[in-house]
């Protein structure tokens, strides 16, 4: 009688094999998923600061306050910084990115700071009002 098909020795060699596969090739995924989040916050502090300094510019060398930047960078406003519908500049974004390594609805969140060491992971972002600076809000990231 001849039978065909595989033997249970050599289908467990097979699940092994494809197990340390996967033990290789996952964490690199996970590494990659990082770099990307971290390639993203680059790019989205890049677009915050040349807005925030091209507001700057057209708004009388005033930056927005704190406590309304993201109205102020999001929607249309008068030479004088008023939103307004009909307003002559902006808006300088769509929407205003949120930092990804903050969860939740902080990680659009805009808090006062005045230097980077003072990012507490509590905000996205952290923005002083006089400078203009803007940086990540978690301290992991509060250098860049």
């Amino acid at each position: 009688m001849n039978r065909k098909g595989f033997t249970l020795v050599e289908i467990l060699i097979v699940v092994i094999i494809l197990g340390i596969l996967a033990a290789i090739v996952i964490p690199q995924f996970t590494e990659a998923s990082n770099d990307a989040r971290e390639s993203a916050l680059t790019s989205d502090l890049q677009t915050l600061r040349s807005q925030l300094e091209l507001y700057r510019v057209q708004h009388l060398d005033a930056y927005p306050a704190a406590a309304d930047v993201v109205a102020k960078l999001t929607s249309r406003t008068d030479a004088d910084g008023t939103v307004n519908a009909a307003g002559a500049f902006g808006p300088y974004l769509q929407k205003f990115p949120t930092n990804p390594f903050v969860s939740g609805a902080a990680g659009s969140s805009v808090g006062v700071g005045t230097t980077p060491d003072a990012a507490a992971g509590t905000t996205g972002w952290e923005y002083n009002e006089t400078t203009g600076q803007i940086w990540p809000g978690d301290a992991a990231h509060s250098n860049l």
